[in-house]
């Protein structure tokens, strides 16, 4: 750690580390509920906590990025950040929203709005958070060394304010509704949200692997063009079937194809660098993150994704399970990962200790990976025997659900086995080793 107020990010790593359980947690009662219908349901109704476990996710994640955001810009624009208190107010603000969010659920307080259930003044309290973060690491940028890792994660972060403005847009019109609902959901996580994990990957193979700078901000480049040239119009594929004109189907199917170019690109990106590098770098768990990340990113946003993502296809298959395997798959791997990877990075820098726990980590990494790996799995099959029996056979939505309870089972184990390595990862970041293990990774800090 170069500069004092990169310490602010603990702040938001910690936050976002309590959420990402609570989220994992969520998903796993969402899971029982699936198979044994009556658990809970006189406590807590399962859309309200599918709204938790939804909602939780995209909080913890953006509480990351902000972490990723505070600890990075400092460094690359060698100086100070603008306002470390601002930042930790900040913090606090967001945290207060997010559980007068949550309690707003249980007791039903909520807009309704897939994802965007957060009532007005909820919605209003987080773009002053917004504005917030960017004056202060906008100011910083500005009078600090400008590189194309900031003015990248810059732009990313300022589409990531710009584009939640559409959540206050709620129009009568169903159609309407849908489509710029859709530049919230959609141009987030496959646009500018993007950008934020190219900029932050970027950075961390500067660390990890010692490759010139200028080697990586060509890649930088590259990747973050293709995802601009792919990711806007790639938004066509959620237009097939809600009103609008038939030629979204030949954009959406095209561009979506071409979505999978700039996550190809992250992996050829990260092998390349690492490969490229040769160096040794004593936080191997950092290094297993970044490529995970890029990879499963690829798998999840990219292969997954275009698997029902031609018109023709998606006919049958929009709102099967086939939707909830690209989905878990597709969050975990591009921004669950990338989180994690700068958390491993940073957090025994930020903490002045060696990563003493790095095997614990790595175990982490594996038990995930592989449960939610598993989980995509058995959520393809049930939407694949969903679509037969549903859109083809024209079963009763209900009989075809008794037939998918197998599958259900399995995506319930597979949750308990995330829960456990979510639990694993935190505890490897957040709790010391024994002084024993600090003489066995003979780590330094990279300067």
């Amino acid at each position: 750690m170069k500069y004092q107020s990169q310490k602010v990010a603990l702040y938001y790593f910690a936050g976002a580390m309590a959420l990402f359980v609570a989220q994992v947690l969520f998903g796993t009662l969402l899971g029982t509920v699936v198979v044994k219908p009556n658990f809970l349901a006189d406590l807590v109704p399962f859309n309200i906590l599918r709204m938790i476990h939804t909602n939780a996710l995209i909080v913890w994640l953006l509480m990351g990025f902000f972490g990723c955001a505070y600890y990075l810009i400092p460094e690359e624009s060698e100086t100070e950040l603008h306002s470390p208190g601002l930042a930790v107010l900040q913090f606090w603000l967001f945290l207060i929203g997010a559980a007068a969010a949550v309690v707003g659920y249980l007791f039903k307080i909520h807009e309704g709005r897939e994802f965007l259930e957060q009532p007005l003044w909820i919605k209003l309290a987080i773009v002053v958070v917004a504005l917030m973060f960017l004056y202060n690491v906008t100011m910083t940028v500005l009078k600090g060394r400008k590189t194309a890792i900031t003015n990248v994660l810059l732009m990313g972060l300022w589409g990531i304010a710009v584009f939640f403005l559409f959540s206050l847009y709620n129009p009568n019109n169903l159609v309407l509704d849908k489509m710029f609902w859709w530049w919230v959901v959609h141009l987030w996580v496959e646009g500018v949200w993007e950008l934020v994990m190219a900029s932050v990957l970027a950075f961390l193979m500067i660390k990890l692997t010692g490759v010139d700078r200028e080697i990586v901000e060509k890649w930088l480049y590259i990747i973050i063009s293709m995802t601009l040239f792919t990711g806007i119009l790639g938004t066509g594929h959620h237009y097939y079937w809600i009103g609008t004109p038939t030629y979204w189907q030949w954009i959406g199917s095209i561009f979506s194809t071409l979505e999978v170019l700039p996550f190809f690109a992250m992996v050829v990106f990260t092998f390349y660098m690492v490969w490229k590098g040769g160096r040794q770098h004593p936080n191997k768990a950092a290094l297993l993150w970044c490529l995970g990340c890029s990879t499963f990113a690829f798998f999840g946003a990219g292969v997954w994704g275009f698997l029902h993502t031609l018109a023709p296809i998606n006919y049958y298959t929009h709102g099967t399970q086939v939707t909830a395997a690209h989905g878990h798959l597709a969050f975990y791997g591009a921004y669950v990962m990338l989180n994690v990877a700068m958390f491993t990075y940073a957090m025994p820098l930020l903490l002045k200790r060696e990563p003493y726990n790095q095997l614990l980590n790595m175990w982490g990494f594996w038990i995930t990976t592989s449960a939610v790996t598993f989980m995509t799995f058995a959520l393809t099959f049930a939407g694949v025997v969903q679509t037969h029996l549903q859109r083809v056979l024209g079963m009763n939505f209900m009989e075809v659900q008794e037939q998918l309870a197998l599958f259900y089972w399995f995506r319930l184990g597979a949750g308990l086995f995330t829960l456990v390595g979510v639990i694993l990862i935190v505890y490897s970041l957040v709790v010391p080793g024994k002084a024993a293990q600090a003489a066995k990774t003979g780590y330094q800090p990279a300067e």
